[in-house]
């Protein structure tokens, strides 16, 4: 594929997907979270998974298989909805956590749920999100220049989004591995939990709500 036409619009893709990368939201939260409780591989597992999930919609939406988001309600209602209970399941376990380890569990906790329970658990919670997808639906389109294969185009342009969004996970588990030595108290835990499970929780009420 001649890159050439690209040039342009990857730039202003990067540009749009960067802006969005960086505005808070449930991903920020998962992984700073995993990433405070010093579980940093399964916090490389989330972002991985997030990743996974972010080209699955981007490839569908070159492809336009998730155009049937946006001309099926029932299929964005189902998928929707199946969003919120996961959410919602999410949040009550981080309100139920109790953390009654010895003060030096986040240092042994370095491999808690390993790599591939955050993987799982970052692939299903962007995949559960259909507004990824009707995202990708409207905004992935226009940046396509006429004449251009669709679905390498879609793929290219996907593939700027994954590595803004991993870089900028990079820096939030950086972060987060400052907070250490303030969670190694089984208080200052609970209130990370607390407040993640908040935050979860009202993403899954707000997506319950979005019409």
């Amino acid at each position: 594929m001649d890159l050439t036409p690209m040039a342009t619009p990857l730039a202003s893709f990067a540009l749009v997907v960067g802006l969005l990368t960086l505005t808070p939201g449930l991903d920020t939260a998962l992984i700073l979270r995993t990433a405070a409780l010093g579980r940093r591989r399964q916090a490389w597992g989330v972002v991985l998974g997030i990743q996974t999930g972010t080209m699955i919609w981007g490839t569908a939406s070159a492809a336009g298989l998730s155009v049937l988001l946006t001309a099926s309600r029932l299929a964005y209602e189902t998928l929707r909805w199946a969003g919120v209970c996961y959410l919602l399941w999410m949040g009550v376990q981080l309100f139920r956590n109790r953390h009654q380890d010895s003060p030096d569990e986040p240092e042994a906790a370095d491999n808690s749920g390993g790599l591939w329970a955050g993987w799982r658990r970052g692939t299903v919670t962007n995949l559960l999100n259909p507004k990824v997808g009707v995202f990708y639906v409207a905004v992935l389109t226009p940046f396509i220049p006429a004449g251009v294969p669709h679905l390498p185009a879609g793929v290219l342009l996907t593939s700027v989004h994954v590595a803004e969004g991993i870089l900028w996970s990079a820096v939030l588990i950086g972060f987060a591995h400052t907070l250490r030595t303030w969670l190694r108290r089984p208080a200052a835990r609970r209130a990370l939990d607390r407040v993640t499970g908040a935050a979860v929780v009202g993403f899954g009420v707000k997506l319950a709500l979005t019409d």
